[in-house]
């Protein structure tokens, strides 16, 4: 498969999570900011998340949790990855969850954490900071 020389973000909503205005305004503005995005859409399981990052070959997946179980949501779209054989994406989380749980978040292999008050631009330069540029422009 063809790599872009473009970071290339999968934006995902797992399980029964219904609220994603704020999954689509981040892909915009990873859009505006150059990235190649692929927004999964609603009601994912972490299984889905892993194919489509198989399929996609993406650099970074981005999960957006606002019902309160993302400690659950990391441990099986970390599973479902490592499953999958794609475990060394740059995972990042993003929406309501507290500043008690980034330290167990991190543990379990998520990369970034942002509250809703981050910044688009916090997110932007932690993945332009974290995607090797050999690897997106290789392959």
């Amino acid at each position: 498969m063809e790599r872009s020389p473009r970071i290339r973000v999968l934006i995902a909503k797992v399980g029964l999570d219904g609220h994603d205005r704020g999954a689509k305004l981040v892909a915009m503005a990873l859009r505006n900011a150059g990235m190649e995005v692929i927004y999964t859409g609603l009601r994912n399981t972490p299984d889905m998340i892993a194919q489509a990052v198989l399929q996609e070959n993406v650099d970074v997946v981005g999960i957006s949790s606002l019902a309160g179980a993302h400690l659950e949501t990391a441990r099986m779209v970390t599973e479902a990855l490592k499953k999958k054989g794609v475990g060394d994406v740059l995972l990042l989380m993003g929406g309501i969850i507290p500043k008690k749980d980034f330290a167990t978040l991190k543990k379990m292999g998520v990369h970034g954490i942002f509250s809703v008050h981050s910044s688009f631009d916090e997110i932007i330069d932690f993945i332009r900071k974290n995607v090797p540029q050999t690897q997106v422009a290789s392959a």
